[in-house]
């Protein structure tokens, strides 16, 4: 009898300002993931959150997605007992809709930011990576971080507010960060990743243009001082027993790693493995999987460091779901560390299931 496929569900695209990063993580997934072991079904989520079944990464990179009459366009069944696809135009779709695992390679809000988790969970479905809370958390940089204090893991100093303090009172907010971070000083919407909204800030001027162009992306922004240090990411590879990868250098073209130079490729460098001392480097692995477990994530994440030149650590962020295109971090370091591309794709899947797996053994009511 020919061996069981497991029947995996790809889902990228989506909303945020990060789609086109989305089209290319699963382009390079689909393309490495062991057609021998797994059945792959594609959907294709537009900016408009329409889900489409059997469209390919690579055709809506050149072209776009179809419109929405000659596409099969589909919605998850919650029915915990039997989740499964089907088309809103009530055409069949392949093995009913049915699938054992989704595989999201979503970026920014409405992927990795829990609500699409919480979307899985309500239908019992298995899937790759960090649950709500810790894709919740793992965004929000401003809970992030206080979770990180908590842990008493060294951050760079911050401060937060909120887009109508910036509205109403910009006078008071600028006078607030001048006093307590100074200058430079980094600008962020507090939800949003791959440094999209994010600026530098050298004077009063640029800080309030920071903030004005921060206050459009998110309701919640975060300024940070400026740490001169080496930026340094760690991955990070399991659930309740995690590991952390060899660490890589990123070597910015420009004052810091913009969303251009993460996924064009324009001017910046990586340096894997980093050249550091081995004592630093088992210290970001410890510290690496400290901040993992601290925000209780599960399955993948990327770990960003400051190393300063007296070799003092600085934690800046975790990623839950970072990116997998050719040129991302997250792979290219586990390579650098033993565990090829196609072989992470493996574990990954593997881990979606354990965590399924574990979360089915839990009791809900007392019934």
């Amino acid at each position: 009898m020919k061996d069981y496929k497991l029947s995996v569900v790809l889902l990228f695209g989506g909303r945020s300002g990060e789609h086109e990063v989305s089209l290319n993580s699963a382009q390079a997934v689909f393309q490495a993931i062991d057609r021998e072991r797994y059945s792959i079904e594609t959907i294709g989520i537009n900016k408009q959150g329409q889900w489409f079944w059997g469209v390919l990464p690579d055709n809506i990179i050149k072209e776009g997605f179809p419109p929405a009459d000659q596409a099969r366009q589909v919605t998850l069944v919650i029915d915990p007992t039997h989740p499964h696809f089907i088309a809103l135009d009530g055409r069949s779709l392949p093995n009913q809709g049915q699938f054992d695992l989704i595989f999201p390679v979503l970026h920014g809000p409405y992927g990795e930011d829990g609500t699409l988790q919480g979307l899985l969970e309500m239908a019992n479905v298995p899937y790759v990576g960090s649950g709500v809370l810790g894709s919740s958390l793992g965004m929000d940089k401003d809970r992030m971080k206080a979770v990180f204090l908590e842990k008493d893991l060294p951050l760079a100093r911050y401060v937060t507010l909120l887009r109508s303090d910036v509205l109403n009172e910009p006078e008071t907010c600028l006078n607030d960060i001048e006093l307590k971070i100074g200058y430079p000083c980094f600008v962020k919407p507090a939800n949003l990743g791959s440094s999209v909204g994010i600026s530098k800030a050298h004077h009063r001027a640029e800080l309030l243009d920071a903030l004005t162009t921060a206050a459009v992306f998110d309701r919640k922004i975060v300024v940070e001082e400026t740490i001169n240090g080496r930026e340094i990411e760690v991955s990070v590879l399991g659930n309740d027993l995690p590991q952390a990868s060899l660490p890589g250098e990123v070597k910015p073209a420009h004052e810091f790693y913009s969303y251009e130079a993460k996924y064009a490729n324009i001017g910046s460098g990586l340096l894997i493995p980093a050249p550091l001392d081995e004592s630093v480097i088992v210290r970001l692995q410890e510290m690496a999987i400290r901040a993992f477990r601290a925000v209780e994530a599960s399955g993948l994440s990327r770990v960003d460091f400051f190393v300063t030149s007296h070799n003092e650590l600085f934690l800046n962020e975790i990623n839950t779901l970072p990116g997998f295109t050719e040129i991302s971090m997250y792979p290219k370091l586990w390579e650098a560390t033993g565990i090829p591309y196609s072989e992470l794709i493996d574990r990954l899947i593997s881990l979606g299931l354990e965590r399924f797996k574990d979360k089915q053994s839990s009791k809900i009511s007392r019934d």
